[in-house]
């Protein structure tokens, strides 16, 4: 049973100079079922182009070139373009994940379990051996403001509480309002039925995103603590702390925007994006006075 999920399953990852993280990436999805599992890696215009591909070679991988950035959900909904119709669940998955023994088999048998499940999701573990908190509340206004304006002062608030939920708390499949992009299983009906990931967001927010439109078409998004990954962290954008700060807010806004898209909010989403606007801005100047070498 396992063996014939795995051959209906793909494992799609995206590439932006990662090739240093796709080894051992590559090597934990082999560690399973090497022979029966579809893994593509979706290239967003590396500069270790080379590396990247001699690796997808090395471990029998399929490469998608896109020659261009075209963000993480983009590169993801091109490679599904690949997949052939006998393939009815898609594991989305960063490069710098490796997967616990079990854990890929694990999940499908969960989403194999509950037919009304369109999304499941591991435990994220940190570099560290914390929980990351994987599932979670699809942000509402009053948990977004209240986390937004004490989530680094008192991190104790209820509003942050609220946001971050306490399902990657929990010891049993658990419902979540969504699941972090760095690692879930998708079941493809359900992906292609909400048109995939939405390409205007380039990074941040796209797993949000998908959630709640998973939910608006009646799929549930499970967390399951019983597979676990390790995920090493968002190497990729390390280097562009403004411009990623800049991205997130701007994402923030575009899912707000959505979810309160009546016309008679449109006052609503004017302050939301002032608000977002400001709070970037202090943020990046904070972050600029935090790397800035003492005289």
């Amino acid at each position: 049973m396992v063996a014939s999920r795995l051959s209906s399953t793909a494992v799609i990852t995206v590439s932006y100079n990662s090739s240093a993280h796709l080894r051992p990436f590559l090597e934990s999805v082999r560690g399973s079922e090497p022979e029966n599992v579809l893994v593509i890696v979706a290239d967003n215009g590396s500069d270790d182009l080379d590396l990247v591909v001699a690796l997808t070679e090395e471990f029998d991988a399929r490469l998608l070139q896109l020659g261009e950035n075209l963000g993480y959900g983009g590169a993801i909904n091109r490679a599904t373009l690949m997949l052939t119709p006998e393939i009815e669940s898609i594991l989305v998955v960063n490069p710098d994940v490796s997967f616990q023994p079990g854990s890929i088999a694990t999940l499908l048998e969960t989403l194999d379990a509950h037919p009304a499940a369109g999304a499941v999701g591991p435990r994220v573990l940190n570099s560290d051996g914390s929980v990351y908190p994987s599932a979670r509340r699809l942000p509402s206004l009053r948990t977004g403001v209240g986390h937004a304006l004490f989530g680094k002062l008192w991190p104790a608030n209820p509003w942050t509480r609220l946001y971050l939920s306490d399902a990657f708390e929990s010891t049993t499949i658990t419902p979540a309002g969504w699941l972090s992009g760095s690692c879930v299983l998708v079941r493809r009906s359900a992906f292609d039925g909400v048109g995939g990931f939405d390409d205007d967001y380039f990074m941040y927010f796209e797993d949000v995103d998908l959630g709640f439109r998973l939910g608006k078409a009646d799929w549930l998004s499970l967390y399951d603590p019983q597979a676990s990954v390790v995920h090493t962290g968002a190497h990729s954008t390390s280097t562009e702390s403004r411009r990623m700060l800049e991205v997130h807010h701007q994402s923030a806004y575009r899912f707000l925007r959505k979810k309160y898209s009546a016309v008679y909010l449109a006052p609503l989403r004017l302050a939301l994006r002032v608000a977002l606007g400001a709070r970037a801005m202090v943020q990046v100047r904070q972050a600029e006075r935090a790397t800035r070498k003492p005289r």
